[in-house]
């Protein structure tokens, strides 16, 4: 059972409710350590002076704010410390916002807000549930690990979630910085139409678990192949992109090619615009790409399989998905 990291309170108006916070998500990156080549040596990092080159402790070594010209303002850890913002357990809502007014991009990380003892269980319970039923998320301020934090929290059916939030100067204008944005807002009513029919042609129930990771499923099986020493062969296949005549052709392929999808065995369709491929679009993919339609359809085996037993496996199976289908 996860441990919670914070516990406290949370108020809003004269009502107080002891709450604990946990993690809602963990973190399955594939993490590597540090060799020099052909040996089993590890690399240490070291804070060295870049003028004398000798190693510095860490209680020696203090913080400079770059503020241009190759000029730095040093600033002591006793004086930031003096600048932390007071130690509270109290996550105090300031305002309540309807749920889907708030852009996800303001979303920084996201935890599990739950009642401290039973005697929290029915203050927390009525304060989500009248939440939920309003469709409000509360906004509230956190000061956790010295740091303080903009929050919503919003109902989910069986919890609370809290998720850690940017500040607006920290959200930047795609208007100012992207390249391109605004894009043209003008189309004809047969492109908007097909463009809408593609994507109602391709909407399913959100299903989480369809979907991983499959980059580190490879890393993974990689790992444990040389672990038994196995010899590796590395294949490389670079995929083409798709010649397509023109916007509207590549609308109405696509659509031909999703109506043939099967959502609980195949991927979302990729950039290619096709699904359920025939052996001349398979010899278009990657053995990656190969990999992650192996994950999806389940196929025994796949992780020892050539990049031509993949495509091979692959279309064996999906032609046999479309035949039970069409039976």
């Amino acid at each position: 059972m996860a441990r919670s990291i914070w516990n406290g309170s949370l108020s809003f108006g004269l009502v107080s409710v002891p709450v604990e916070l946990f993690s809602a998500t963990e973190d399955k990156a594939i993490h590597f350590n540090q060799f020099q080549a052909g040996t089993s040596d590890r690399i240490r990092n070291k804070r060295v002076n870049e003028r004398t080159g000798d190693e510095v402790a860490y209680e020696d070594v203090v913080k400079g704010y770059d503020v241009g010209g190759g000029e730095y303002v040093i600033v002591t850890p006793e004086e930031l410390e003096a600048l932390e913002p007071g130690r509270t357990r109290n996550i105090e809502i300031t305002d309540f916002v309807d749920v889907d007014a708030v852009d996800p991009v303001y979303y920084q990380k996201s935890y599990y807000l739950a009642p401290k003892g039973e005697q929290a269980e029915r203050a927390y319970g009525l304060l989500r549930r009248a939440m939920e039923e309003s469709n409000r998320a509360a906004v509230a301020t956190l000061v956790m690990r010295g740091k303080q934090y903009l929050v919503t929290v919003r109902p989910e059916p069986r919890t609370l979630v809290l998720q850690t939030m940017y500040f607006a100067d920290e959200v930047r204008d795609p208007a100012k910085e992207v390249p391109g944005v605004p894009v043209p807002d003008e189309f004809s009513d047969r492109e908007l139409a097909t463009a809408k029919m593609l994507i109602e042609s391709m909407v399913t129930d959100w299903e989480p678990e369809r979907f991983h990771d499959s980059y580190r499923e490879r890393v993974e099986d990689l790992v444990e192949r040389k672990r038994a020493g196995e010899e590796i062969v590395l294949e490389s296949h670079r995929a083409e992109p798709t010649k397509v005549a023109d916007l509207m052709s590549a609308l109405e392929a696509s659509i031909e090619a999703a109506r043939g999808r099967s959502p609980a065995s195949s991927p979302p369709l990729k950039a290619s615009g096709r699904a359920h491929a025939t052996r001349s679009d398979l010899a278009e993919l990657s053995k990656a790409e190969l990999y992650d339609r192996a994950s999806n359809l389940e196929l025994p085996g796949r992780s020892k399989m050539s990049r031509a037993e993949l495509e091979k496996a692959v279309s064996a199976a999906e032609s046999a998905g479309r035949r039970r289908k069409a039976s």
